[in-house]
């Protein structure tokens, strides 16, 4: 999940927009950080750290190293722990070029053996310097550059974007794709290349994404696409006239703080997106009768993703009346996949760069099965490679812990379920409508009610600091909000935390309960699912366990067992998650603050998980 930037300047010096890419990417990972530029001498610099960006800064400063090219580096550890000799660039054994590399070289092991047998000696544990070694070796049979990159495409296997730096040719930048994400974008200070267009300045004018299988030779002014089998490419820049520009934190302490804040307005935006321009029909990639006769929908998603694919799966079976299976992308190209003929796959992603759903989707592809992508991101990976497309209007989600892209997400799957069932003739446009409204109205709920427990939260911290384990429980569709709930815990506060379905407790996990194992119990608002949660809540305390509950309004019975309580407004039954969300996401953030812990890029983790 590591960044890539490069940067061939025009005039002047490169470091400034290189360093500014980066701090645009440590979504990525921020384990290491480098940095390597040739100056007007033809010297190749480099410098590297453990840590993020804001170590490497000032190594930068106190050796003034700058150049008219340059390449940036921020690390998710694959292959080899966090430590300067595993951090990027990484270089050949003349120190006569620099590498960086997102991916995962798969044949990495071999190419060492056999490089090391020819006299290469590696510096570090990682796969990625292979790509170094072995462009050495092509470099010394005095290959152009074009046929350097030609026959590492014939050598790497795995997923990849690289780019190389090369004292040999100190004006050109050598850089390839395979599976793994990598644009360019022309400004008026020169060219960029970056994992992400997230990287590039406002200032841009054009931009293209390199087809995947290809690798380009970039120079201040131009540059040559080409496919692996050598042909020349021909690929239309795109205007950059919808770039996304990062914004700070303003008078929040984090971004996930922030982010938790802006979902009313993150949903009201997503919502008036699909309120205008295109029909269904023209979003979906699909006919009205192919609508029509959707016979099942299979959903695909990793992480939040997956857990918000799992509310929608409640409805657009019960509201679109569609069989619909909710598959995790990275265990999805294991198992059999057998399509029925009027199928169609939505695939869930934020980033739309996460590897294991853009596999499932190739999967999906080969059985000829339509691909819907609900992303946050118009230009991702999975939005080129679908039929259809679902853009949220989250903005820019800098925490590595979502928050508004899970709220615009189950959102989204609640007005897609509608529409279906709309040009079904389920419903009719008067509900429609009224449909719209409620989610406007829980978009206002999730951001009041917050307002109305954040205080006794904070109150409370010092209880809920002081165990060392959760138990997450709901039902129906308050059960996989339990599994983000659990998810988000445990990945800001690195406390254990475990989600189970309500009724499964007294099926094994009972034996867990104690006075020292809170249990945080969603409540729903149904009148007959609400009295199978009053029993697990009521098994719970049997056991002298410790009980936290979101409730709905009314719910007294609940509340009167609840050791801990919050009354939440709910809306329509099936959006109940979706207005608890922001309770639920603040609480989970003020026990990590209060802990210590680094909120925004917690350990071990990388907002875009872009290797399988």
């Amino acid at each position: 999940m590591c960044g890539v930037v490069g940067f061939v300047s025009k005039h002047g010096l490169a470091q400034k927009n290189v360093l500014r890419g980066l701090s645009c990417l440590e979504y990525r990972g921020y384990d290491s950080t480098g940095f390597a530029c040739i100056d007007q001498q033809s010297r190749l610099h480099i410098q590297k750290v453990v840590g993020s960006l804001n170590n490497l800064i000032p190594a930068l400063e106190a050796k003034s190293i700058d150049g008219t090219i340059a390449i940036g580096h921020t690390r998710w550890a694959t292959h080899g722990m966090a430590t300067l000799e595993n951090a990027h660039p990484h270089t050949d054994c003349g120190q006569s070029l620099a590498l960086i590399h997102n991916g995962i070289i798969e044949n990495h092991q071999i190419l060492r053996k056999q490089l090391q047998q020819q006299g290469h000696t590696f510096t570090s544990e990682s796969d990625s310097e292979v790509i170094a070694h072995l462009a050495e070796t092509f470099i010394q049979e005095q290959l152009r550059p074009s046929a350097i990159l030609q026959k590492l495409s014939e050598t790497l296997q795995g997923a990849y974007a690289y780019i190389i730096l090369s004292q040999n040719f100190p004006n050109q930048l050598l850089i390839a794709r395979n599976r793994s994400p990598l644009c360019l974008a022309i400004g008026k200070d020169g060219i960029f290349v970056a994992s992400d267009p997230l990287a590039f300045p406002e200032q841009v004018d054009q931009m293209l994404f390199l087809p995947d299988k290809s690798y380009a030779v970039v120079t201040h002014n131009e540059y040559q696409i080409f496919d692996f089998v050598g042909n020349l490419l021909d690929v239309q820049l795109e205007k950059a006239d919808k770039l996304v520009v990062v914004s700070g934190k303003g008078d929040y302490e984090h971004y996930m703080l922030k982010e938790i804040f802006e979902q009313k307005q993150a949903i009201l935006r997503t919502l008036y997106e699909y309120k205008s321009g295109q029909t269904i029909q023209e979003r979906l990639g699909l006919s009205t009768q192919a609508i029509k006769e959707l016979e099942e929908i299979t959903i695909v998603g990793c992480g939040t993703s997956f857990h918000a694919g799992l509310i929608g799966q409640f409805f657009l079976e019960s509201i679109a009346q569609v069989a619909t299976t909710v598959q995790l992308g990275s265990e999805f190209r294991h198992k059999t996949f057998l399509p029925r003929k009027k199928s169609v796959c939505i695939a869930i992603s934020q980033s739309g760069q996460t590897a294991d759903t853009l596999e499932a989707v190739e999967l999906v592809k080969q059985h000829k099965v339509p691909v819907v992508a609900l992303t946050n991101v118009a230009q991702s990976s999975l939005a080129r490679e679908s039929n259809g497309l679902l853009v949220t209007q989250a903005g820019p989600e800098i925490a590595v812990a979502s928050t508004k892209a899970f709220s615009t997400q189950v959102a989204t799957l609640y007005w897609l379920a509608h529409q279906i069932a709309l040009v079904k003739g389920l419903i009719d446009n008067t509900s429609m409508l009224q449909v719209e409204q409620d989610l406007e109205a829980v978009a206002s709920m999730l951001e009041a009610n917050i307002a109305v427990h954040k205080d006794s939260i904070v109150a409370d911290l010092d209880l809920y600091v002081s165990f060392k384990n959760y138990i997450f429980l709901g039902r129906h569709v308050t059960y996989p909000f339990a599994l983000e709930a659990a998810l988000k815990l445990k990945e800001i506060s690195y406390i254990f935390s475990q989600a189970y379905s309500a009724g499964e407790l007294k099926h094994g996990p009972l034996a867990l309960v104690d006075a020292t194992v809170p249990v945080i119990l969603f409540s729903h608002p149904d009148e007959s699912i609400y009295k199978k949660i009053v029993a697990n809540a009521q098994e719970v305390k049997a056991r002298k366990g410790f009980l936290i509950v979101f409730a709905c309004q009314g719910q007294e019975e609940l509340l009167e067992l609840a050791d801990k309580s919050f009354i939440m407004q709910t809306g329509p039954a099936l959006l109940s998650p979706l207005a608890m969300t922001g309770v639920m996401q603040f609480f989970c953030y003020v026990l990590a603050k209060k802990m210590g812990r680094s909120i925004d890029k917690p350990r071990n983790l990388a907002k875009s998980v872009t290797v399988e």
